[in-house]
């Protein structure tokens, strides 16, 4: 396996991909993915995990760190790896469905409320009646007990699932699949919100404000007070401490 080329952006490794090519290295790779984990990073996240040396630590041990934010692939971009692009979650898991529609690859979904859950499975089966889908369990909303941890890896073992799709949030998603990933057969991808995104739960962006970057400010004037520390004081803190370690390659 020619094994993924990552940057280092404030500490954190970022791969360097964009869609297409996180597709390819993915399924040209999907027996070697087996048992690891991919993460959908952005500048909170980043922030985050430069912050905590074991968040860090999780993002930087992934099969892959995708650039979901837009500023990852800027600064890539910036440091001569052309071929950056933004690869967000949603978008990630909506190809990876797509293209295992009418094949034997099989789905298992954890995460968000249950409602949220039937709205997204909902939209699932519309666009992709011909998935399979082998699991469905939404989050218990805190930390698993040792025997709940054991009974979710039985499930999805018995599920014989190929891909575990996790969405709890992060950090906790990514130090969730971190824990539990290499105790089963499948590969876990953590998609934040991707499952609300699909299913309407959560409107996206035009897609005008996408290509520009603009999709932390369309979320923010959807829910100003619980997104203002995300996106006003932790993008400041990423601008400083890019700018503190901007010789770093």
């Amino acid at each position: 396996m020619q094994k993924m080329e990552r940057i280092k952006i404030i500490g954190v490794d970022i791969s360097v991909v964009d869609f297409n090519s996180a597709q390819k290295y993915l399924f040209d790779n999907f027996e070697e993915a087996r048992g690891h984990y991919i993460c959908a990073a952005n500048v909170h996240t980043t922030v985050t995990a430069h912050e905590n040396s074991n968040y860090r630590e999780v993002q930087n041990n992934s099969f892959m760190t995708l650039p979901d934010g837009k500023p990852l692939s800027v600064v890539g971009k910036k440091r001569g790896k052309s071929s950056m692009g933004r690869v967000t979650g949603p978008d990630f898991l909506e190809e990876v469905l797509k293209r295992t529609e009418n094949t034997e690859v099989r789905h298992y979904f954890y995460g968000t409320t249950q409602e949220n859950l039937d709205s997204f499975i909902s939209a699932v089966k519309k666009s992709y009646p011909n998935l399979k889908i082998v699991g469905v369990e939404p989050s218990v909303f805190r930390s698993l007990t040792v025997k709940e941890e054991d009974e979710l890896l039985e499930r999805i073992s018995e599920s014989q699932a190929d891909f575990v799709w996790i969405a709890l949030g992060a950090p906790r998603q990514e130090i969730f699949c971190n824990k539990l990933s290499s105790r089963s057969n499948a590969v876990w991808v953590a998609v934040g919100g991707a499952f609300n995104v699909i299913s309407g739960v959560i409107p996206r962006a035009p897609q005008w404000m996408q290509d520009h970057g603009l999709e932390w400010f369309y979320r923010f004037m959807k829910e100003p007070r619980r997104l203002f520390k995300r996106y006003f004081v932790t993008n400041s803190k990423f601008l400083w401490y890019l700018f503190r370690d901007k010789g770093e390659k």
